[in-house]
């Protein structure tokens, strides 16, 4: 199987490695790609959210089955032009993706759909904002409706920096706060069968304690000890399967990975967001785990073969991602500082390039992302925190209690 994958972050790079090692595959095209891809295959340029560069590089490597990682390409239309000349592909098409693009868009749906969620307001103007605000008390949580790259969202006390949030970007959703756990989980679809992965837990706050502005994500983990044995059934039947339902009564047919992240509160489960892609960290984490090989799932999604595919395979034990970010992330990060270790086995490059006389150096403020898997929670944490230690960079900073809880008992 010859596959083009499209991406550059730590996500494709998780990716990319697990296609590599898939029998199956016998041609890796990564595109853009980024340093750490080049061990899993051939690295080609090409604007990823041009859909008829990449559905012209597809054809161009006799692609057979394209897998699209990030947000912004699924949204611009790079999957329509990809299907549009034949070629199988693993990603929702533009008007399926909106369920990201647009949080009013996915409040729409889950409404119509039936599926818990926190109550909100669409504000376009200052004044929308600051009623809404008012409406819904502290904590604030401000939500740019559009693309943010992780980072639209501002949740917070201070109201004054709750209006300039929303002023800042424009049209926002502001809802109520979600107390409780935070849970992620994929769904890998074809748009009728749906087969969720492992469950997972992700840390947004910058710093330990969950404190510090919101980012990307410094970390994640999987399993959930903690976590009901009936709770990803319990998403499948509440959240994915009438979320994907009322995507088909659209006509908008789901195909590709669905994040699902949602917070278990109180008052029970609530959906937080719908990515159209799968998350990173959490990524890296969950497919560190997965014995089944991963272009055979991803390419009977992408052919509507999902209901033939044999029940999924997890290696025992645990796995936890630990970010490394850039000093000044995510205001400011600092770029150009040289990266060692990228080439350890569980480095997982996010934002790294070659400079003019080849070195790696730090190109984002999420640079590398350091996986490891162990026989309990315990045990992973440790062979993640000893990557950390053997790679990085000057100014690194990482948080050092990804998973601490839950490997203790709490």
């Amino acid at each position: 199987m010859r596959v083009l994958l499209i991406g550059t972050g730590g996500r494709e790079h998780a990716l990319a490695a697990s296609l590599a090692s898939d029998p199956a595959v016998d041609t890796l095209i990564c595109a853009p790609g980024n340093p750490g891809m080049a061990a899993s295959g051939e690295i080609r340029p090409v604007d990823a959210t041009d859909p008829a560069a990449v559905a012209a590089l597809a054809v161009e490597t006799r692609a057979d089955l394209v897998v699209v990682g990030p947000e912004a390409p699924l949204v611009a239309g790079v999957a329509d032009a990809v299907r549009a000349k034949g070629i199988a592909c693993f990603g929702p098409d533009a008007g399926a993706a909106r369920i990201e693009g647009s949080k009013a868009f996915a409040k729409e749906v889950m409404s119509a759909a039936g599926v818990p969620t926190a109550d909100a307001r669409l504000c376009r103007t200052p004044e929308e904002a600051a009623a809404a605000l008012d409406e819904f008390g502290a904590p604030y949580v401000v939500k740019d409706d559009g693309l943010a790259a992780g980072k639209g969202v501002l949740v917070t006390e201070d109201r004054q920096a709750a209006l300039d949030h929303a002023a800042a970007c424009g049209t926002v959703i502001v809802e109520e706060y979600l107390a409780g756990p935070e849970v992620s989980l994929f769904v890998v679809t074809d748009g009728r069968t749906a087969v969720p992965l492992l469950p997972a837990q992700d840390f947004k706050r910058l710093g330990d304690g969950d404190a510090g502005p919101n980012t990307g994500g410094m970390g994640a983990y999987t399993p959930l000890p903690w976590a009901d044995p009936g709770l990803v059934e319990e998403i499948m039947t509440k959240v994915a399967h009438p979320t994907l339902a009322e995507l088909a009564r659209r006509g908008d047919g789901f195909v590709g990975a669905l994040y699902c992240g949602l917070a278990l509160t109180p008052r029970g489960l609530r959906v937080i967001e719908f990515n159209c892609r799968f998350g990173d960290p959490e990524i890296q984490a969950v497919l560190a785990l997965l014995r089944t090989p991963l272009a055979g799932l991803l390419d009977a999604a992408a052919r509507g073969r999902l209901a033939e595919h044999p029940p999924l395979e997890w290696r025992d034990g645990a796995a936890v991602t630990v970010v490394m970010a850039s000093a000044g992330y995510p205001e400011a990060p600092r770029t150009g500082e040289p990266v060692h270790g990228g080439d350890l086995p569980g480095v997982f490059h996010a934002g790294t390039a070659l400079d003019a006389d080849g070195v790696l150096v730090t190109a984002g403020g999420r640079v590398l992302a350091c996986t490891a898997t162990g026989t309990d929670l315990a045990d992973a944490r440790r062979a993640a925190y000893d990557l950390c230690g053997r790679a990085g960079f000057p100014g690194a900073a990482f948080r050092t209690d990804i998973a601490e809880a839950a490997a203790q008992g709490g």
